[in-house]
């Protein structure tokens, strides 16, 4: 079906159309519409337009009036004060509209024909290291911009950029060839989370022995430093280790991303290895061009803009005096991979705020080599820090980071506890109830991170996001789990809309808000930035109570008004299940 074009667009043509018509002689004009507490809408723009073409506003917004066509989408328009327009829309065109939005499985929200293709570089854990809650926001922010650019016509390329190279890797391989049987697991684990467990254990327990080892064994680290220049080497027994810790660390990784309940492939995963055997070049071609220069030994790239404390220069350093590569150099070899081979119109990376003067130094070093251009851009959507309750950088009590999965797991407990409070009122039964805590809980967590710019640090509370009350997701699957109650109690009630019907106040505030979810969505997408969904449902379930108060459903005057009632609360549960899963939060029928 094709898209629905929402009430707020359909007035801004008429008015644009109208403007046009009063004063032909200054073309198109943007009739600056926006909601309003006045009205459904005000209008803006006559005043800009007044001025440019030397007009009185007020005789100018009047002209408009005369000449606009209503067209059974306007129900009332006035001019107020030095020439704005409010403008009230009928009610039957809300229920018609929101009727054409109900009767498509995408709730009418428009598909971006000439989308092109998006690398999202998010979620990257560390090979044989735990993940932290530091490690929460990249892949959270991450996984709920590919399934909103997903939906809005965005072919995405997921890249898990893991840290699976470096120098700790020839002791770790060192030690493992010495000691065998360190990575075998003692038997088949009876499902992945214990499978993960296991895995970390004994990457735990590697690392700590070897660097022990390395510590204080001399031998030891001479071997184990000529072990990386084997790996780098490609030695064929190096790498056949060090794949093991890879492997290891996925089944690892994979137990974490189930917990988040997040779907991640094996073909996403990109590691920096996997940009070797393109560093060498990388490094010739910014070295021919110019765009690089060697500086005592290493090779560089020098900008105007970014200075060290000494006012001297800083360069980003894409290989090392002694031969060796940096970050730089494996960063810009994706992007020319991305770009490239991949075919990508848009480079996102979902990092770490702090690492933003890195990414600056090497989109514009990609842009210099002519990698990026006016057809392709790279974007940092960049995400701040996970808080503790003290506003400082989230601990343990004894100043430890926090384990991930010790804090999914704690979330899960408090929401099944929640849960499990109210299970006897809905008739839970203990399997509901347990599964219920997951979504609530993993919800409650991916919620608390996505409802919150991403440039902005946010506190870790799992009371107030366990909370029913408040911005909090569980906020949002209660609205939606008791729209499906009502529907249970009503079984011989059909949802159907009745245009003919008048709109009480808080049905027509419901309804256009339903109506805004499209454009809100593109909005989304567009500037990367779930936060504005997160906004648009947590207000759409404020509506809905609201609505709640003032328009009973099963006690309806009449069959029609509860069967246009039951239709709003249908398209709205629709509307909320749809917008928390872009954002990958589950929606329990009973809560």
């Amino acid at each position: 079906m094709a898209s629905v074009p929402s009430l707020a667009s359909s007035v801004d043509r008429r008015i644009a159309a109208a403007l046009v018509s009063a004063l032909p002689e200054a073309g198109a004009a943007d009739p600056l519409l926006r909601r309003s507490d006045r009205a459904d809408f005000q209008a803006n723009g006559i005043l800009a337009l007044a001025k440019k073409a030397k007009a009185n506003p007020r005789e100018l917004a009047t002209t408009v009036v005369e000449g606009l066509d209503k067209g059974g989408v306007i129900e009332e328009i006035e001019v107020s004060g030095p020439g704005f327009l409010n403008i009230t829309v009928a009610d039957r065109a809300i229920v018609e509209t929101l009727a054409a939005r109900a009767a498509d499985d995408r709730l009418g929200v428009p598909v971006n024909e000439n989308a092109g293709t998006t690398v999202i570089d998010y979620a990257q854990p560390n090979v044989a290291k735990e993940m932290h809650v530091g490690h929460l926001r990249s892949a959270v922010i991450g996984a709920a911009m590919v399934e909103i650019l997903e939906f809005t016509g965005e072919t995405v390329v997921r890249r898990h950029h893991i840290g699976d190279w470096g120098t700790q890797f020839g002791m770790l391989i060192q030690y493992l060839l010495e000691h065998p049987h360190e990575l075998d697991h003692k038997a088949a684990a009876a499902d992945a989370e214990a499978s993960g467990e296991e895995a970390m254990s004994n990457l735990n327990r590697l690392y700590k022995a070897s660097r022990a080892l390395f510590d204080s064994d001399e031998e030891f680290k001479t071997r184990a430093r000529a072990r990386v220049v084997d790996l780098q080497a490609g030695d064929e027994q190096t790498l056949a280790l060090w794949q093991r810790f890879v492997d290891e660390s996925k089944i690892y990784f994979y137990s974490v991303f189930d917990k988040l309940d997040m779907d991640i492939q094996d073909a996403d995963i990109v590691g920096e290895s996997g940009y070797n055997d393109m560093l060498a070049e990388t490094c010739r071609l910014l070295e021919e061009s110019g765009v690089a220069v060697r500086s005592e030994g290493a090779l560089c790239v020098f900008f105007d803009e970014y200075k060290g404390p000494d006012g001297q220069p800083t360069p980003l350093i894409v290989q090392k005096s002694d031969g060796g590569f940096g970050y730089a150099a494996t960063d810009l070899s994706a992007i020319r991979d991305r770009v490239g081979n991949l075919k990508a119109n848009s480079l996102v990376y979902v990092v770490d705020a702090r690492q933003a003067l890195h990414f600056k130094m090497v989109f514009e070093t990609a842009r210099r080599a002519g990698w990026l251009n006016e057809d392709t851009h790279a974007y940092q959507l960049a995400f701040g820090t996970v808080l503790g309750a003290d506003g400082k950088p989230f601990k343990t009590r004894e100043g430890e980071t926090v384990r991930l999965v010790d804090l999914l797991d704690e979330a899960v407990d408090r929401a099944t506890a929640v849960v499990r409070d109210k299970a006897d009122k809905v008739g839970l039964t203990e399997q509901e109830i347990v599964e219920n805590g997951r979504y609530v809980g993993i919800g409650a967590v991916k919620y608390a991170d996505l409802s919150t710019s991403a440039a902005r640090d946010y506190k870790f509370d799992l009371d107030q996001m366990v909370s029913l009350n408040g911005d909090t997701s569980v906020y949002l699957q209660y609205a939606y789990a008791r729209i499906r109650s009502i529907q249970r109690r009503l079984p011989d009630v059909a949802a159907q809309a009745h245009p003919e019907l008048p709109l009480a106040p808080a049905e027509r505030a419901l309804g256009l808000h339903l109506d805004g979810f499209g454009e809100l969505v593109a909005d989304a997408a567009k500037e990367y930035a779930p936060h504005k969904l997160a906004a648009y449902l947590y207000q759409l379930a404020s509506h809905l109570t609201a609505f709640y108060d003032q328009c009973p459903v099963a006690q309806a005057e009449t069959a029609e008004l509860r069967e246009n009632r039951l239709f709003l609360i249908d398209l709205t549960a629709r509307t909320l299940s749809k917008g928390m899963s872009l954002l990958g939060i589950r929606t329990p029928e009973k809560l």
